[in-house]
């Protein structure tokens, strides 16, 4: 996304990561709201308020859902109808995955092969090759 000279207004994880240290070092604002519970007493929603009110610090327009493995209560989407967009590692709609939250309009996707000896990493590599292709020129899209 920093190649393709996208606005970012901050990068927001839920643990710490990678892509903290890559935005700090590019200028990109950053935000922790770090998860501190996987139990039941995980509280989705006061969990999602407290991810809006680090958005709107930063007066965020568009949600980038890139990584972040915290899945968010309906808060965020009020908050922002339409203006969240998020990868997803398989074919939509036939794959949603374990949680089926995937929603919304497919706005681009492209089948990879699944070869003989792959692995789980082999092919999850193979995905994220084309993610990390597609997904930023969707969001380029999104934001001309």
């Amino acid at each position: 996304m920093l190649d393709r000279d996208l606005p970012i207004a901050v990068v927001l994880a839920d643990r710490p990561c990678g892509a903290l240290g890559i935005a700090e070092e590019a200028g990109v604002p950053t935000e922790l709201v770090e998860r501190t519970t996987f139990g039941a007493d995980f509280d989705r929603v006061a969990y999602t308020h407290d991810v809006l009110d680090a958005l709107n610090r930063h007066q965020v327009d568009l949600i980038a859902m890139a990584g972040f493995g915290t899945i968010l209560s309906k808060p965020i989407h009020d908050a922002f109808p339409d203006r969240i967009v998020n990868a997803h590692p398989a074919l939509l709609p036939a794959f949603k995955g374990w949680h089926a939250v995937d929603e919304g309009p497919i706005l681009a996707q492209e089948a990879v092969p699944v070869l003989p000896d792959d692995t789980v990493e082999t092919l999850h590599e193979r995905i994220k090759e084309v993610e990390r292709r597609i997904y930023p020129e969707v969001l380029w899209k999104l934001v001309q």
